[in-house]
């Protein structure tokens, strides 16, 4: 049941979880290894109490967590601190240059960075609840259109985007990097809005702000570069605006955007291009639209505060025999080693794929996650979904305070709207990283939506 409290309590903290030189980093078809490190990566952890109700907010930077690692983390946190697993949300930001604890594609594991990371996480927590203090919160939000563009396209004629699983081709292609002049449009909506918790001590000082945009990342470094991404950009900028002092933790969360990014392949000169310029560009920009938006904040003391969580079950769709057969003489020629990811590198990748997706389990688990905190609710949902995904649950939750926090407690890869799945493109090429049945979007958003409306009953 829900609880209210005369006394709210909210602390924060953050610990380090940079990597060293020399990890494996994922989140590309290939690994790569950290040789620079441009800024620190962080476990975030904000912790709110109302009675005996006690719910943790973990944003970690880092391309993604698999279900498993976070049960594991989750697991450590509930033995050291007493919090149940269902009222835990750890998410990553999907930074593209972070350590790496999965196999996406033949970006591996790094075992050391594997080892290392839960007990940051962990820490994280237990540092949150050491600073627990009476406190307050308020959701806002604001608009920011610019920043988010549908990186699908529908090409004109003359242009062929090609499948590597099907051999065939796509309605859509992602990302048409060289087919700039090909374009037609953007084939799906974005999430425009910029949602955020801010939580404030009833002294007047800040403990923390957690935002939320459906933004994928920017990735305007070198390979091998470790960096928070805009996402540290954000968080940074709000501790300056704010003059916050340490006790201050800016956290920023991926919403639904599986199919969204700002490589603007239509107006190449909109932002600058060194490196790390967009990116700071626009986590300032963030920042300081969210401030903006703090005077007309309504704060409340009192909220009542509230965690559902629900396991749900997926069926995974497996290649045909003739597809593994066909995949396995692919294999027969790769060279792994030295593999780029063109044309035939990308056949040899996804023939790889299905290889190893037929040996998965016929379902895979993407829990969901709802969270009440006084007038509004945070979502969470393990992979990666569009903006439609996001869209709907707002429109449909019955709430003005609501945002979706993607890639928590897990990741199920990406999860299209059936309907793009029909048009394909990258999203939908089946691999261990996209391989859940058509309509699995449509079932786990009716379940999270479920368990808002039941938060709200």
């Amino acid at each position: 049941m829900p609880t209210s409290t005369t006394t709210f309590l909210a602390g924060a903290a953050r610990v380090k979880t940079t990597p060293p030189l020399g990890t494996r980093i994922n989140g590309d078809f290939i690994t790569h290894y950290a040789t620079y490190i441009h800024d620190d990566l962080f476990a975030k952890a904000l912790v709110l109490r109302a009675g005996e109700t006690t719910v943790a907010l973990v944003m970690v930077d880092i391309c993604v967590m698999p279900r498993e690692f976070v049960d594991g983390v989750k697991a450590a946190i509930a033995a050291r601190t007493g919090l149940a697993h269902t009222h835990v949300l750890i998410a990553s930001t999907h930074t593209h240059a972070a350590g790496s604890v999965a196999d996406v594609h033949l970006g591996s594991i790094d075992p050391a960075y594997e080892k290392m990371l839960p007990g940051r996480i962990v820490q994280a927590v237990e540092d949150a609840l050491q600073n627990l203090r009476p406190a307050r919160i308020a959701f806002g939000g604001v608009a920011v259109p610019e920043h988010v563009l549908c990186r699908r396209y529908a090409m004109k004629p003359g242009y062929t985007p090609f499948n590597p699983v099907t051999g065939g081709m796509d309605d859509v292609k992602t990302n048409p990097f060289g087919g700039e002049d090909y374009i037609d449009h953007g084939v799906a909506p974005t999430d425009p809005e910029l949602s955020f918790l801010a939580v404030q001590g009833i002294d007047g000082r800040w403990i923390g702000i957690l935002g939320n945009y459906s933004l994928h990342y920017v990735g305007d470094w070198e390979n091998g570069t470790i960096s928070a991404d805009y996402f540290g950009y954000f968080s940074e900028r709000l501790r300056e605006r704010l003059n916050a002092g340490d006790e201050f933790v800016g956290m920023m969360s991926n919403g639904t955007s599986g199919d969204v990014n700002i490589w603007d392949f239509l107006d190449s000169e909109r932002y600058p291009k060194g490196h790390f310029e967009k990116s700071e560009f626009i986590g300032h920009d963030l920042a300081d639209r969210l401030i903006e938006r703090l005077n007309a904040l309504e704060w409340q003391a009192e909220p009542v505060l509230e965690a559902v969580f629900q396991p749900l079950p997926c069926e995974v769709v497996k290649p045909s025999p003739e597809e593994l057969e066909k995949a396995a003489k692919l294999i027969a020629t790769a060279r792994f080693e030295t593999i780029e990811p063109d044309h035939e590198g990308l056949m040899q990748i996804y023939a790889r794929e299905q290889l190893l997706l037929d040996e998965m389990p016929a379902t895979r688990e993407c829990p969901a996650q709802a969270i009440r905190i006084g007038n509004g609710v945070i979502g969470g949902l393990a992979g990666e979904f569009f903006s439609e995904t996001g869209l709907y649950l707002k429109a449909q939750a019955g709430i003005e305070n609501y945002f979706t926090i993607s890639m928590a407690n897990g990741n199920a890869g990406y999860v299209p709207p059936k309907h793009e799945m029909d048009r394909g493109g990258y999203e939908t090429w089946r691999c261990r990283y996209s391989c859940l049945a058509p309509g699995a979007e449509e079932y786990i958003r009716e379940q999270l939506l479920a368990l808002i409306r039941g938060l709200q009953s």
